[in-house]
């Protein structure tokens, strides 16, 4: 992966068809990358006030979502706050990419960047 940093907008940046913006309320599963896309990680700094900000402001850019495999792959996990979250940090969405991108192996991909604390584990058929 190739990472820039720039004072511009990655819309001024990208043809609005080469941008996946990634958001874990899309109702559309990441099932590969592809070199041609540019993938958008949607931030937030607090989830439990903004559900469904990353989508809306997706939708409203006219652009392409997608969520990461958790559901596809992993299980909750009994635990005792039973706490379960698909909202991962950007750090754990970029570290997830990057494995995928080098393994091309999602339960490989998930179970690096995944914390304990996020209340999943891999499906017993999705252990690498």
């Amino acid at each position: 992966f190739q990472m820039d940093t720039t004072p511009e907008s990655y819309l001024d940046l990208f043809p609005l068809d080469a941008i996946v913006y990634l958001t874990p309320d899309s109702e559309n599963v990441l099932e590969d990358i592809s070199p041609d896309k540019v993938y958008v990680l949607g931030g937030l700094v607090d989830e439990s006030i903004h559900k469904e900000l990353t989508l809306q402001r997706a939708r409203e850019q006219s652009l392409q979502t997608a969520r990461l495999p958790i559901r596809e792959y992993m299980v909750k996990a009994p635990n005792s706050r039973n706490y379960h979250s698909e909202t991962l940090a950007i750090n754990q969405v970029f570290d997830i990419l990057c494995t995928y991108y080098e393994t091309r192996n999602w339960p490989v991909a998930l179970k690096a960047g995944v914390s304990s604390g996020k209340g999943y584990v891999l499906r017993e058929a999705a252990q690498p």
